[in-house]
């Protein structure tokens, strides 16, 4: 025999109300995680974000964007603080006037993406070095956020 859970008395059970609840967190996590579109944008209407890799060593944090057809005259660092931002815009190639297009996919526009870092950053050692498409930039740890091995004694 199953025991369900008995209610109080003059408690009420809305069957439906899981349901609504679920949807109002559903929504909230789309709005959270996609722009805001109105009807003269898309998502394929030229709008993107560079793909980044982070990764953390023991003396550097390391970021890498993709950002294929570009020079680094198109693109913007910068570090703040624990935030890097890098930013820039892809130009639009000319258009083909003698062939129509069957399908276009490929990019351009502005684009922003702006990180926190996992470490406090000495702003004195950042460097960036852009080759084939790919920007790395490489953020020096301060002294006191780099990790430490102590010995510990027994006794």
């Amino acid at each position: 025999m199953v025991n369900f859970p008995m209610k109080k008395q003059n408690e009420s059970w809305y069957p439906f109300s899981d349901i609504q609840n679920l949807h109002k967190e559903m929504n909230r996590l789309f709005d959270f995680s996609f722009p805001k579109w109105d009807s003269e944008t898309s998502l394929l209407s030229g709008q993107w974000a560079p793909a980044i890799d982070v990764y953390d060593s023991k003396d550097n944090v390391v970021v890498k964007a993709d950002l294929p057809g570009l020079t680094k005259e198109d693109i913007n660092v910068s570090v703040q603080d624990d935030l890097l931002t890098i930013s820039g815009e892809k130009k639009q190639e000319s258009e083909v006037k003698e062939k129509d297009y069957l399908r276009t996919e490929r990019y351009h526009g502005s684009f922003h993406r702006a990180l926190r870092l996992p470490a406090q950053i000495d702003l004195s050692k950042v460097n960036a070095n852009f080759k084939d498409g790919v920007l790395e930039i490489t953020l020096g740890k301060k002294e006191e956020a780099k990790p430490k091995q102590i010995t510990v004694n027994i006794k």
